[in-house]
């Protein structure tokens, strides 16, 4: 089976880190699963075709935040059973995020191991007065929850008509009232609960159990908060060495197994090298408008269409195959990074020959290709040099040779494909550009402390900015209710809510936005296109001369494009104007 073939690496191993000159995306988006910020704030990096959606769950007290639903949401599309195929990350290591996940994820089993005694002797097990504690908390978040996205509708009118303005604003007030009368109602009913206990009608163990109920969460709270306190530094901090280039390690160590006994680390470590084998696939996915999932949408088309003609009146072309100029272009290419001065110039390439499968635009699966000619998630090169001469007409997977820069410590993928079709006696040359741009600001923003402006004692008519907990109550209450359940994710995906990732899935293209806000990035991408044109040209002109075919008429259309490459203007080549 191609999907068994990947696991040829015997005995117990550790997980490398992300390879040189990728670093900054990878750690950008394995910051996400150290991070303590809404869960809804994922939403802010969805582009036009990629969405993250939030499923909401049965209380608001359980939801996760952005961290424990991210490395939930990774950990099970990437490593779980009967998970389905994964679009390659180019530009990052997709295995360094998933063990990062993996590491946010036992950092947070640690800490859970502790809350669920605390929640138990001081909740469980004083039921009644945890019972009315937590329903307060349900009753004062679902407020905020109200008041916040009533705020957020009254921004969104800003550039709309004055009447949907007006009704936004009402909408504000009514809901500020609600939540002030319920405040108001909870204060009322806690004196009123507070006076009944001090002054039971009963008396006894009963009376005391009561008494107790309403105590021990407050004391259960102060502890909860201080281990939460500590862990939360502990992810913050992780969080900012990935940010700040310290290659912060993931420390997993369920994913080295000791011995052959051990079933679940040696199932764990045979799903990371399975994501590793999948990231190495030679075969990528066509959808249409979106491009080619991955590499990013295709900004530009040049074509070279000419007919093969003999170079002497008489005599015949010699044979040959699409494979012959593939071959000569992929040695030339080999030759870009070097120039005729010492200008630095273009890094090493990676130059793979791609086997591309159309799915449809709005597709939620891929499927990848298997039997014979498929060996650890790579097509075979025969497979491949069939498929580059016979299937260029009609139904099946198309050959493209690819020419791809990394660049910007893996936060701008430049890739361009190469193909060479045959028909009739018209040999056509085409060479597209794709870009990946950045991943998403949301990734790239480092922690901040939690601050809070009050006057000054004796200057009260002067503020200074006070440094708060990291973790508050309403925070320390949501992670004490959900740390008993944490032994059993999806019974918490079911009480809280859990994030849906984008399909089909892959780490850098879900969250990628467009190289042409940065000028820099979108120079680099520009500039490609060019040299790489001129010497796919050049390469296809000697194959042709080796064999015999006037190449007149091939050197003005090249020169023609020669200049049409030159314009400095970004299409978008996959919207067809049909």
């Amino acid at each position: 089976m191609a999907d068994e073939a990947f696991d040829f690496r015997p005995g117990a191993q550790v997980p490398l880190q992300g390879s040189a000159g990728q670093t900054a995306a990878t750690f950008a988006i394995a910051s996400a699963a150290y991070r303590d910020d809404p869960v809804t704030k994922i939403e802010d990096a969805n582009n036009d075709w990629h969405k993250t959606e939030i499923s909401k769950g049965w209380s608001s007290l359980f939801a996760p935040n952005l961290g424990e639903a991210f490395s939930r949401a990774v950990q099970v599309r990437m490593l779980g059973g009967g998970r389905k195929p994964l679009i390659q990350s180019f530009g990052t290591e997709p295995q360094v995020v998933v063990e990062h996940c993996l590491a946010a994820n036992r950092i947070r089993r640690e800490r859970d191991a502790l809350l669920t005694v605390v929640t138990v002797v001081f909740g469980f097990l004083a039921l009644p007065g945890f019972a009315l504690w937590t329903a307060a908390f349900q009753l004062r978040r679902t407020n905020s929850n109200r008041v916040a996205q009533a705020e957020k509708e009254v921004k969104e009118t800003a550039d709309k008509s004055a009447k949907e303005k007006r009704e936004a604003r009402a909408k504000e007030r009514k809901v500020r009232g609600r939540a002030a009368l319920t405040t108001s109602i909870l204060a009322v009913v806690g004196v009123l609960a507070l006076i009944l206990v001090i002054r039971l009608p009963m008396n006894g163990v009963l009376a005391w159990y009561l008494r107790l109920s309403l105590v021990a969460p407050v004391v259960g709270g102060y502890w909860a908060r201080r281990i939460c306190e500590r862990t939360a530094q502990d992810l913050r901090d992780r969080w900012d060495g990935l940010l700040s280039g310290g290659g912060v390690g993931a420390k997993i160590p369920e994913a080295v197994p000791g011995s052959p006994g051990e079933t679940a680390a040696e199932q764990l470590r045979q799903s990371l090298a399975r994501l590793s084998a999948e990231q190495q696939s030679n075969a990528v996915f066509y959808a249409g408008p979106k491009g080619i999932l991955g590499m990013g949408t295709r900004w530009g088309s040049w074509q070279l269409a000419e007919d093969l003609v003999p170079r002497e009146r008489g005599k015949e072309i010699h044979p040959f195959r699409s494979w012959d100029v593939i071959r000569a272009i992929h040695d030339q290419l080999r030759m870009l990074e070097r120039g005729p001065l010492h200008t630095g110039g273009f890094p090493t390439p990676s130059i793979r020959h791609w086997i591309v499968s159309p799915i449809g635009e709005n597709a939620k699966a891929v499927a990848r290709p298997s039997g014979e000619d498929v060996e650890a998630y790579e097509i075979k090169q025969h497979e491949i040099q069939r498929i580059c001469n016979e299937q260029q007409f009609g139904g099946g997977d198309r050959h493209y040779l690819g020419v791809q820069f990394t660049l910007w410590d893996g936060q701008l993928v430049i890739t361009m494909l190469i193909t060479v079709t045959v028909l009739h006696e018209t040999l056509r040359i085409e060479v597209t550009g794709h870009a990946l741009g950045p991943v998403n600001s949301l990734f790239t923003s480092k922690p901040e402390p939690k601050t809070k402006e009050v006057a000054k004692s004796l200057k009260f008519w002067e503020t200074t900015t006070k440094t708060l907990p990291l973790t508050d109550q309403d925070e320390a209450v949501r992670i004490a209710l959900r740390a008993p359940f944490s032994w059993y994710p999806p019974l918490l995906d079911h009480l809280g809510g859990k994030l849906t990732l984008p399909e089909p899935f892959g780490l850098r293209h879900a969250w990628a936005d467009q190289p042409w806000r940065h000028r820099f990035m979108a120079d680099d991408a520009l500039r490609t296109a060019t040299p790489v044109l001129r010497v796919v040209h050049a390469a296809a002109f000697r194959v042709l001369e080796e064999n015999g075919v006037d190449t007149e008429k091939f050197g003005t259309r090249s020169g023609v494009l020669s200049g049409l490459v030159q314009d400095a203007t970004p299409k978008k080549a996959d919207l067809y104007d049909a």
